[in-house]
């Protein structure tokens, strides 16, 4: 395939990226801070951060195996990588972009803001992957096909061999929205990132890593797509405690909370066809499911009046009759599952 870099807004290859008088620094330490009108007083956060996140990514280039310089990082989860893919490939009011539905609602805003169009294809019976019809829904202005995988609110994810026989079709940039993958047995792409150029893979600590007011995602893709993160990106856009906190906790890991989810997850595959209000599980390789019931919004505002908290996706296309359950605690989840069955 060409190189990615022929579907970039040409202002964006042309814009020189703002730098600071620490990126020029060559010397050893620095002794002396007189070039960012901070505060001089020591107070853990007088500082600015280090705008490119250098050992935050070499914490994540080990826990990935995906190399340094193929890593982006961003503050609001994917939020923000989401929409710099936008900005950075999309010119507004010309260009357009391919997505699943139903799907992540934040690549439809992203798309708005961006004034891009965004084509929604339907995903297929029993919330398959529509390959050919998502190919047919381009046309020469068409730049992104985003993918979530697993899919939110489906929780399916689809196989990384269809993945990459869409990549390798399409004839823009996939983006395959990965926030969920921890905990399916179905692997990542970031597998065969090596293999396809016009590849970009998101992932977060929002999820399984337990970090969503952190707000930490990241973006992996080839040295030039990186790059181009790097320059479009605001300077300071990981504060200091958090990418410290991060660096902690995956030192800690996270695979008990993983495993301990999954369980649960199976435990409500079991348990939850059994309730007399549902009508339907459908399958999930993330933290939740989506369940079909026979009163949406009755069930909605009965777990409401007993302090469960639930999405309701009744109105979402392709969700009709459908609530969203994220898998909690198991005291959680026998709470949750004492009420659906006291519910008449």
């Amino acid at each position: 395939m060409n190189s990615p870099l022929r579907h970039v807004r040409p202002n964006i290859l042309a814009l020189k990226p703002y730098s600071t008088a620490r990126d020029e620094f060559e010397g050893g330490d620095i002794s002396v801070w007189l070039d960012a009108n901070e505060s001089p007083y020591e107070n853990g956060v007088n500082r600015y951060p280090d705008p490119h996140q250098k050992q935050l990514k070499a914490h994540i280039s080990r826990l990935k195996g995906i190399a340094e310089n193929q890593i982006f990082v961003g503050g609001a989860g994917s939020d923000e990588a989401i929409d710099l893919v936008f900005r950075i490939f999309c010119e507004p009011g010309i260009d357009n972009a391919i997505a699943i539905t139903p799907s992540y609602g934040v690549y439809q805003v992203a798309a708005a803001t961006n004034n891009v169009e965004l084509r929604e294809v339907p995903l297929a019976e029993g919330y398959a992957l529509p390959t050919e019809a998502l190919l047919a829904a381009g046309d020469a202005h068409t730049k992104l096909l985003w993918i979530c995988s697993p899919n939110n609110p489906t929780g399916n994810a689809f196989e990384i061999s269809q993945l990459e026989e869409l990549t390798d079709a399409f004839g823009g940039i996939v983006i395959v929205d990965e926030a969920y993958v921890d905990f399916s047995p179905k692997g990542s792409m970031l597998e065969v990132l090596h293999r396809h150029p016009n590849l970009i893979v998101l992932q977060t600590f929002s999820k399984a890593w337990g970090m969503a007011g952190l707000r930490l995602g990241m973006a992996f893709a080839s040295p030039e797509i990186s790059a181009l993160f790097g320059r479009v990106k605001y300077p300071y856009n990981v504060n200091g405690p958090t990418q410290a906190e991060v660096m902690r906790r995956i030192e800690m890991g996270a695979a008990s909370c993983i495993k301990e989810i999954c369980e649960q997850r199976q435990m409500l595959a079991e348990a939850l066809p059994n309730v007399s209000c549902i009508e339907k599980v459908f399958p999930s390789d993330a933290n939740f499911f989506l369940v079909k019931v026979n009163n949406p919004d009755k069930v909605y505002a009965y777990l409401m009046k007993h302090g469960v908290i639930v999405r309701n996706r009744h109105r979402v296309f392709g969700c009709n009759g459908c609530l969203r359950l994220t898998i909690g605690t198991p005291e959680e989840n026998k709470r949750l599952l004492k009420l659906l069955n006291e519910y008449k």
